[in-house]
């Protein structure tokens, strides 16, 4: 019973979208605000339909219904019930009813936020290239992903539990969700972007209404890459948090071509530049959450974090040609209206820094594409297996991170438009003699390698330079307002969040680097091999091999 209603609820939700994108479309040619009001009827009964789906598999899981395959599979009567509920994201079919739950909720939230503008052209078809995207996943569910296929000859006494790996952590209730909420709520900036291209919106009025979305697309995904390095450290990397494995590098090529956008979005904003790059970096992280999503799941790289092999690649592959190649016959058709009025003045100024940091992350975002999929191509067209280790990424990426961690500092400070050589040595200065001072330290005191030392450099360089910004800010608002230091900072801070935000989440991206910089330099890395009962000795740690 569980799985026929189960299956009922995602074949609902599927008419739901095929009858919501009707619905919009006509609406649209006819101008009935009656039809439109339909559509947006649908995207509620898509978010219950999917929440109720969700709900039966956790009500199968929960009461151990072995009938079920996918709960045969990755549940048993001794799986704790916390682990026992994470079996939603388990395995390929849950986790991708999870993705059908979770992209519901961002259209359903969506909508509402643009009810009292629902009858716009670039809010209805941005709703109608999401429930399009929802369809799709819907489709998927409902084929070759289908949580709810019967066990075949009938059920088993007990299920065979989930992957060990996948029950040892309390982090499995927080890591997936983390990075799914990361990776669909990219679905939305990008349906805005191919809405505005489909009617003709050039400029900047989308890029405002979806910042809100991708900050938080994007924090959420910051968390999950964070999360998984934790329980990689405590768990699989026996103290390494980060392998370069593919899986990996899938949640983080989204993650650098969106950083890049919400940079470049501020050039767009303030000097209408950079339009058909902006829509190019949003389109392309969608795209990579689509092709992360196909490595992760399609069985088709050696990892642990991966699924078992699957017909879902295939599915995904179309997808992903269908949606890339949308938007580039898009962007080719309305190129001629997407020419920006404005133009870098000067190489030193805000704008030129913005450019300079998004080139870097898309090399490096290339860099990390190429070899994540490598591999996979060298497979394909001479049948051998090859393997593109750490050595290959630490050497391309280290110079790409030390550079962004040099703009990272200079971007901040330095005007739009163009800078004058004396607002470059009152700005820069200071923070430049801290960053060299930390790096020639280093070099005498702690380690003679340059890359470590320059990270330490170019860290405090990025603090220093921030600080100083801070300070200067804080001083000038006291000095206007006649008040103390602190309710100053308080009245800097409020005043202008979205800048001193970026400024706080810079620190802690230098934090994080100078710490990967340290780890990898004063760390201790040896292979040994252990009988059963014998012990070694690893950097002041005994460690005795007892067996499986």
């Amino acid at each position: 019973m569980k799985a026929a209603l189960g299956v009922l609820a995602l074949a609902f939700g599927a008419g739901a979208c095929v009858v919501g994108i009707t619905s919009f479309l006509l609406g649209l040619r006819r101008n009935n605000d009656a039809l439109l009001a339909v559509g947006r009827k649908c995207v509620a009964v898509l978010l219950v339909c999917s929440v109720a789906a969700v709900g039966i598999m956790e009500w199968a899981l929960i009461s151990h219904d072995f009938t079920i395959r996918y709960v045969a599979e990755n549940n048993a009567r001794s799986t704790p019930l916390l682990f026992t509920i994470t079996g939603l994201w388990a395995a390929l079919a849950g986790s991708i009813l999870l993705w059908v739950l979770i992209l519901s909720g961002y259209i359903g939230v969506t909508v509402r936020h643009f009810r009292k503008r629902a009858s716009e052209p670039l809010v209805v078809w941005a709703t109608i290239v999401m429930l399009g995207v929802a369809l799709f996943f819907f489709l998927l569910v409902l084929g070759p992903a289908n949580p709810f296929r019967l066990v075949a000859g009938g059920a088993p006494l007990d299920g065979r539990g989930p992957n060990p790996l996948l029950q040892n952590h309390p982090l499995m209730a927080f890591h997936p969700p983390m990075l799914y909420l990361g990776y669909v709520g990219f679905t939305v900036p990008f349906a805005f972007a191919m809405s505005s291209l489909i009617t003709g919106s050039i400029g900047e009025g989308w890029l405002a209404d979806t910042r809100r979305t991708t900050l938080i697309a994007w924090g959420f995904l910051s968390v999950g890459i964070i999360l998984g390095a934790w329980w990689s450290y405590e768990v699989l990397g026996w103290g390494g948090y980060w392998a370069w494995d593919p899986v990996e590098n899938a949640s983080l090529l989204p993650w650098l071509t969106a950083t890049a956008f919400i940079h470049s979005v501020m050039v767009q904003e303030r000097r209408a530049m950079l339009r058909v790059w902006n829509l190019s970096l949003v389109i392309a992280t969608f795209c990579l959450t689509i092709l992360g999503t196909f490595l992760t799941r399609s069985g088709v790289v050696n990892s642990v974090h991966a699924f078992s092999q699957s017909s879902i690649g295939v599915w995904l592959l179309v997808f992903l040609g269908l949606c890339a190649g949308a938007g580039l016959a898009l962007i080719a058709w309305r190129g001629d209206r997407l020419r920006a009025p404005g133009r870098i003045d000067s190489i030193l100024s805000r704008e030129a820094a913005f450019l300079g940091n998004n080139l870097l992350f898309v090399a490096f975002a290339f860099v990390v594409l190429l070899g994540t999929v490598f591999p996979l191509i060298a497979e394909a067209i001479q049948g051998k297996q090859l393997s593109v280790g750490e050595p290959y990424f630490n050497r391309m990426t280290v110079p790409l991170g030390l550079a962004l961690l040099f703009l990272m500092a200079v971007a901040p400070a330095l005007p739009w438009r163009a800078a004058s050589g004396d607002v470059l040595k009152r700005r820069l200065l200071l923070p430049a003699w801290a960053g060299t001072s930390v790096m020639v330290l280093t070099l005498i005191f702690l380690d003679r390698s340059l890359p470590t030392a320059l990270a330490f450099g170019l860290g405090a360089f990025a603090i220093a330079a921030i600080k100083r910004e801070t300070f200067m800010a804080v001083k000038s608002r006291r000095s206007a307002d006649k008040i103390g230091w602190m309710r100053a900072t308080g009245r800097t801070l409020a005043g202008n969040p979205r800048r001193y935000g970026g400024l706080t989440v810079h620190v802690g991206v230098v934090l994080i680097a100078v710490a990967i910089a340290g780890s990898h330099t004063f760390g201790t890395k040896q292979e040994i091999r252990l009988a059963k009962g014998r012990s070694a000795e690893v950097a002041g740690y005994t460690f005795t091999y007892v067996g499986s």
